[in-house]
């Protein structure tokens, strides 16, 4: 072998090595980014999810659901398969299970959905949607004393919408839940979209296993859609927190617990 074809040789099996080993990096990068998705949302390969749709407001059909929320749902089923986890659509008033089993999606507001009216009382006590009279949607978001509300363009300029992007943990292992509660449907799909994008920065910030509840504001929702939305606050600390005179009350009905018997105080 002349030493022209030995070097030609050598070339190509250090390009074929090189190859291999860029390959391999890849794959290692990439499962390992994989794993990490698949970690904060609680989807491992194989396992089960449950996307609870909620209803259009605006409908009297109790099945049917709105515009956005579809288009939503459609970037939900996409992280799903991306995940290799089989999903399970289910209508808000027919889920009758608690968290845990299986990582959970909740599209809508308490008042299209009554999963995520449920989940507010047990495990956000702090978090309140407030409709009022003359608006037909839009609650106001309340958390603590800070109250977002929902304005039209008509109201101020491009409008003002929020939506609470909130992950519920159990403990004990158990699969996270995810509420995805705006004022309109377009809120809704800005959300799931501004979840599937900042999911490392977010589990980061909060880890893989813990609560966090988020208000993000879309910008000029009539004119630019789900496209542009920023977080406004993290209310996850008064979120969990029950209000005071909630906690103070005692349950019509209920016998109050018996306070402690007091020792008395030591002779002199």
């Amino acid at each position: 072998m002349t030493d022209s074809v030995l070097n030609v040789v050598l070339g190509l099996t250090a390009s074929a090595i090189s190859a291999a080993l860029g390959w391999l990096a890849q794959n290692l990068r990439r499962r390992r980014r994989l794993g990490r998705v698949r970690e904060f949302f609680g989807m491992p390969d194989g396992s089960d999810c449950l996307l609870v749709v909620n209803r259009h407001t605006a409908s009297a059909s109790s099945k049917s659901v709105s515009r956005g929320d579809v288009f939503a749902l459609m970037e939900l089923a996409g992280l799903v398969q991306e995940c290799g986890a089989r999903p399970e659509i289910v209508a808000h008033d027919e889920v009758r299970q608690g968290l845990g089993h299986r990582a959970e999606f909740c599209l809508g507001g308490p008042v299209s959905n009554d999963r995520t009216a449920a989940h507010l009382v047990s495990w956000l006590p702090g978090v309140t949607f407030t409709a009022e009279p003359d608006r037909p949607f839009g609650e106001t978001i309340t958390v603590g004393d800070d109250h977002y509300r929902y304005l039209r363009p008509s109201e101020t300029p491009g409008g003002r919408v929020y939506v609470l992007l909130a992950r519920l943990r159990t403990g004990h292992g158990g699969r996270p839940a995810f509420l995805i509660a705006g004022q309109t449907a377009t809120s809704n799909h800005a959300a799931v979209r501004y979840l599937v994008a900042h999911h490392r920065e977010l589990a980061r910030k909060h880890g893989t296993d813990g609560t966090f509840a988020l208000v993000l504001q879309l910008i000029n929702s009539s004119a630019y859609g789900p496209d542009l939305v920023e977080p406004v606050a993290d209310v996850t600390r008064r979120a969990l927190a029950r209000p005071v005179e909630a906690a103070g009350a005692t349950t019509a009905g209920a016998t109050p617990a018996p306070l402690p018997a007091q020792s008395s105080p030591p002779a002199s």
